[in-house]
């Protein structure tokens, strides 16, 4: 679609003015956070003061993306903007990693800074509700919107959405937690049926979002289109009203993807608070009747109000004075948050013959290839897209290395080909013979695109068709082959994997994609990513794989609890590169194992060692396995991690604390938590197949 000549104008003049802003970092809010006391007075104040009219009129969106205003009591109209990979809708803002590459950090800090880096982008456009993080989990991983989300266990990304949450409400911006809930495929998303049993629900699906609410203290949640157990999301009194308002104390406001309302008055008396994107079913007309018969009480809208006012009273923005130097809209700050981030994010999969990192001095001329390589490939598609003021290519980024960079555009045909670099677009060279062969390196950036990895759709298994057979053709070509992947979750590399001396898993990482490559190519950075998902080997190794998309409406979770490395642990098929994995340039020692205990409070101390040449970045992971469980459980799960930076030789002692939720499972009976006493085993390791330490536990 042609962009409009006033578009572009309007574009470009919000370019000049935000790049002759001056560049700051993040200000947490300098008003003190307000009383609950006195934001409880002021909502009953101002609940008092409107008519039954207004108070319906407040649960419906207006605009798009805007809540009503009530001028003549001075309730402002909150403005919101799609997430999570930055600002979206009004004009170009930063473009940060993707969720599952922020989730490939294990980097709670740096949740957070990106999460405060959004958020003042949100304040500079005025914006009081951003529409992020997402947190479902990665079932399948052709999901179209795994990119968005924080891989496939529901602790990291529990522990990555609370802290991102924090950061975005540091900046008193409202941050939204979504899709609520089991929103883990596109395909049929507004009508199909989640069939899943309540303990998969609690152990899996639910523990991001319970983070999110407890430990993030987000004031909204995002209710996802599809149906769970034959009730659409938006009226599941379940979900809304037992499990979130009432189990896990959610005072803020619960509002509709847009145009996920079905029914007024059912989505109203299940717990549904706002409708979004406008008042299509809970309006007054379907209301007022249902509140004068009785069948809708009064208190129940209410209530919906008094979340609305409380969450915006509460973040300050009925009071957020007038900005007396207006905050840039391109930030520098900002923009260093998204190369940090993105370099943290790269997972080294593969590094034969210790290829990497190259050495510049070694290294004069770089083979680049593929449809990633240039322009770049910041963002997937939907509602996550995010035009920046500026993005770095692979291939740019290479070439301001002063290394010579051979580029050649990718062109797939059949056989495959390829355009060579000296002849023009119309003649093209068979890849099979391909002047790669005279480079020092050749670097093939392959994998998805804003057209093929979407919100809306779901993506194949494969790489888009040419690309396997470049990377087969330049591998033959030359032996220092780099394959560079851009995709939310794992792709079939079975045609390829042995061939590519090295593998970079790329995601999506926003504006600053190139440069971090570029980064981790030439040992600038040393990767730290590790995977949050499981990559299998070729898609019928997926757990879900049998239970994927459904059919007659509905998809069976069959595989219950057994999601990603749960389901391979006690499997004898592996993936391919297992939950939990990634290389670096150094190398990690642990030792020192030992374990304090008062009860199920549980402190696990160790410490690691950098035993190699370069300063890096360990992941250390914690997992619980229980030894005689007395119901079906995993093998082992993930309970806690830490990141640690060091030097090269240095040492230094971690702590790692687990409390009563480490050790328990949900019990049906009697539909709670609960941990049973026997023997334990604490395991902590690089990864979930690479376990470092063991140390016995006994719980009475």
């Amino acid at each position: 679609m042609k962009r409009k000549p006033l578009f572009i104008l309007a574009w470009l003049g919000i370019s000049c003015v935000a790049l002759a802003q001056s560049t700051a970092p993040p200000r947490a809010s300098t008003k003190q956070p307000i009383p609950e006391k006195d934001v409880e007075l002021r909502v009953e104040e101002l609940l008092r003061k409107m008519t039954l009219e207004e108070r319906i009129d407040l649960l419906g969106g207006r605009r798009e993306f805007y809540t009503l205003a009530i001028d003549r009591l001075g309730i402002p109209a909150l403005k919101m903007a799609d997430g999570p990979m930055g600002v979206r809708n009004y004009g170009p803002s930063t473009a940060f990693p993707a969720g599952i590459a922020l989730a490939a950090t294990w980097d709670t800090a740096m949740a957070h800074r990106i999460g405060a880096a959004m958020g003042q982008d949100a304040r500079a456009r005025g914006v009081h509700i951003l529409l992020a993080p997402a947190v479902n989990i990665y079932r399948v991983p052709v999901n179209g919107r795994n990119f968005e989300y924080y891989g496939e266990d529901p602790f990291l990304a529990g522990q990555t959405a609370a802290s991102f949450i924090q950061g975005v409400q540091s900046q008193s911006v409202i941050a939204t937690v979504k899709h609520f809930a089991l929103n883990n495929q596109e395909v049929q998303r507004g009508t199909i049926s989640v069939e899943v049993d309540e303990r998969t629900m609690h152990e899996i699906y639910l523990p991001a979002f319970k983070a999110a609410v407890q430990q993030g203290n987000v004031w909204a949640v995002m209710a996802s289109y599809n149906r769970i157990n034959g009730t659409y999301a938006t009226a599941n009194e379940l979900l809304e009203s037992q499990i979130l308002k009432k189990d896990w104390g959610f005072r803020g406001i619960l509002m509709s993807d847009w145009g996920a309302a079905h029914d007024g008055i059912a989505d109203a008396l299940a717990g549904l608070d706002l409708e979004m994107p406008s008042a299509s079913f809970m309006n007054r007309q379907n209301l007022l009747p249902a509140v004068s018969s009785g069948q809708v009480p009064l208190s129940v809208i209410d209530d919906k109000v008094r979340r609305i006012l409380r969450a915006a009273i509460s973040m300050g923005l009925f009071d957020r004075p007038p900005q007396t130097a207006p905050l840039p809209l391109y930030s520098g700050e900002s923009s260093q948050a998204a190369l940090d981030g993105a370099r943290e994010a790269v997972v080294l999969l593969k590094n034969g013959n210790h290829t990497l990192p190259l050495d510049r001095a070694a290294i004069h001329s770089i083979a680049v290839f593929g449809p990633n390589a240039h322009p770049a490939v910041d963002v997937a598609g939907g509602s996550a897209r995010v035009v920046p003021f500026h993005d770095v290519s692979v291939r740019d980024a290479l070439t301001a290395t002063g290394v010579r960079v051979d580029y050649v555009p990718f062109s797939p045909r059949g056989d495959p080909a390829v355009v060579a670099p000296s002849q023009s677009a119309a003649e093209t060279l068979s890849a099979e013979s391909v002047l790669a062969a005279k480079d020092d390196v050749a670097v093939v950036c392959v994998g998805f695109s804003p057209k093929t990895e979407s919100e809306g759709l779901d993506r194949t298994f494969a790489l888009p068709p040419g690309q396997n057979e470049l990377i087969a053709a330049i591998a033959r070509a030359n032996p220092r082959t780099i394959v560079v992947v851009n995709s939310g979750g794992a792709v079939d590399m079975t045609a390829w994997v042995d061939q590519a001396a090295a593998i970079l898993q790329a995601w999506f990482t926003g504006q600053e994609s190139g440069q971090a490559v570029a980064d981790i190519l030439f040992g600038a950075a040393n990767p730290s990513g590790k995977l949050p998902a499981s990559f299998e080997r070729r898609w019928g190794d997926s757990p879900a794989d049998a239970n994927y998309p459904g059919s007659d409406g509905k998809v069976f979770y069959k595989e219950g609890i057994f999601v990603g490395y749960r389901h391979f642990d006690r499997s004898d098929v592996k993936p391919l590169f297992p939950f939990g994995y990634g290389l670096s340039y150094t190398t990690f020692a642990y030792a020192g194992l030992h374990l304090d205990q008062q009860g199920t409070n549980v402190r696990v101390k160790f410490s690691i060692k950098n035993t190699g040449p370069r300063a890096g970045a360990e992941v250390a992971e914690v997992y619980v396995q229980p030894l005689h469980p007395k119901v079906e459980r995993p093998l082992k799960e993930l309970k806690g991690f830490v990141r640690v930076p060091l030097p090269p030789g240095a040492a230094k002692d971690v702590q790692v604390d687990l409390d009563r939720s480490a050790f328990s499972y949900y019990d049906v009976a009697t539909h709670a938590w609960k941990v049973d006493p026997g023997e334990y085993r604490i395991l902590v390791g690089s990864s979930s197949t690479d376990i470092r330490l063991t140390a016995p536990l006994k719980i009475q």
